[in-house]
């Protein structure tokens, strides 16, 4: 019976001949190690790009199994392309003869699935001692990597699958040649209001909403809130922490200095270490946080912020400034009365733990996160900006009414990009209605 699954697996390099966890797919023929190769060489890629990597092959696989071997190479690239995006559901008869049932995507989603499968096929055309003529050049194929090395011949060929340019640059890549089949124009949306935690109700957050069971405050959830709403961070970033990364100002009486490094090239905090990913794998069990696969809880990703020193790190701007001493006092609550230190033989140096001192995860603190939200009488919302996210938006919109200029506030939420802010900086159409209406009542009182 054919099928194809996804699964974890320990590759070996044979280059380095270091170990990694790679997802990969399987199907009643083997392993398709050619993509396995492919992440490998990527392996510097997030998680969540491999997992959406191998989920966009396993449709293509899919696709082959239900509809089998084409015999026309243009119409089968034309019909998964247009199966990706309105999806393969007759919704007269609610039925799909080849048992795919896939719904629609969206224009980005369907491009994003096309691009990645785009990308692994220009791999394979790109290995030495690729032959067209010996349709698999790295052993002998299975039927699904004679397709799968077959597309990449054709796509190699023809320019038959997406227009979408690599990096790498062959003869066939030239722009004049457009490949057959295009990715559609995604809809071009402007969002009016970025949503963020309605600050009404932010002191009641903290004051009634973060409770524990005891019916005490929950100094750790508080915290994390405080470094999300009023320090701008993510929440992925809040995670990255490390307890000493949080230390008194040396020049600001009563504030915390909160530096946030890369979780693998920033600075150790012990100096016999290079950077953090040797200190982690050094002195305990743990690895960086992003280096986790997405499917598990420790994993905690990195976006690319913008670093500000060149021990990899940058420093928690509060805003409003208050709030620095605000934090610092939550803090030194947690650390005194509620932090469980992790035991000796599980050492780590993340800031925040669990009941048990273990590193605590963004999914717990996700719960915990809705459940305080909805103590106040809230609904966990992300169009309401009541979910974790909207406090890094209410942190942007405060930037903004504060009258930083685009720049600074490029700074204050460590962008790499200046123009990542322009959704915190632009006017709402209710300010462009409430600013034309003053400038009609201005007109009409001369």
């Amino acid at each position: 019976m054919a099928y194809v699954l996804k699964i974890l697996v320990n590759y070996k390099s044979q280059q380095s001949r270091s170990v990694k966890k790679l997802p990969a797919l399987l199907t009643e023929s083997g392993l398709l190690i050619s993509h396995l190769r492919y992440l490998a060489e990527n392996d510097m890629r997030s998680s969540a790009w491999k997992e959406r990597s191998t989920f966009a092959l396993r449709l293509l696989v899919k696709y082959m199994l239900a509809y089998g071997p084409p015999r026309n190479a243009r119409k089968m690239f034309r019909d998964f392309s247009e199966a990706v995006l309105v999806g393969t559901i007759d919704y007269r008869s609610m039925d799909d003869p080849k048992g795919l049932f896939w719904s629609p995507r969206a224009i980005s989603d369907a491009n994003n699935i096309l691009n990645h499968i785009n990308s692994y096929t220009d791999f394979i055309a790109r290995q030495d001692g690729y032959d067209v003529s010996k349709i698999n050049p790295f052993r002998r194929a299975s039927s699904y990597e004679e397709r799968l090395n077959w597309c990449a011949y054709l796509n190699k060929k023809k320019n038959l699958f997406l227009n979408h340019l690599s990096p790498y640059r062959r003869p066939y890549e030239k722009p004049q040649f457009v490949r057959e089949v295009t990715l559609r124009k995604d809809l071009l949306v402007q969002q009016n209001d970025v949503p963020r935690f309605p600050e009404k109700y932010l002191s009641e957050l903290y004051k009634r909403g973060f409770k524990l069971k005891s019916g005490e405050l929950d100094y750790k959830s508080i915290a994390i809130t405080m470094l999300l709403n009023a320090g701008g961070l993510r929440k992925s970033e809040v995670f990255q922490l490390y307890t000493s990364d949080i230390t008194l100002h040396p020049n600001r009486p009563g504030e915390p200095l909160v530096r946030v490094y890369h979780p693998e090239f920033g600075g150790s905090p012990d100096s016999n270490y290079r950077n953090r990913a040797e200190y982690l794998l050094a002195t305990s069990s743990y690895k960086p946080r992003n280096r986790y696969l997405t499917s598990e809880k420790l994993r905690s990703g990195w976006k690319g912020a913008l670093l500000t020193d060149r021990r990899g790190f940058f420093e928690v701007i509060f805003n409003p400034p208050h709030m620095a001493q605000e934090f610092l006092k939550v803090w030194a609550l947690y650390l005194k009365y509620q932090r469980v230190d992790p035991s000796p033989k599980n050492f780590h140096p993340f800031a925040f733990t669990n009941s048990k001192g273990n590193p605590e995860t963004i999914s717990r603190f996700q719960l915990i996160h809705k459940q305080a939200v909805e103590r106040i009488g809230l609904t966990a919302d992300k169009s309401q900006g009541t979910t974790e996210h909207g406090h890094r938006h209410a942190y942007g919109y405060r930037c903004r009414k504060a009258g930083l200029s685009q720049v600074e506030v490029q700074k204050a939420m460590h962008h790499r990009s200046p123009n990542s802010c322009l959704v915190y900086i632009q006017p709402t159409v209710d300010e462009l209605r409430a600013e034309l209406t003053k400038v009609e009542l201005g007109n009409e009182s001369d």
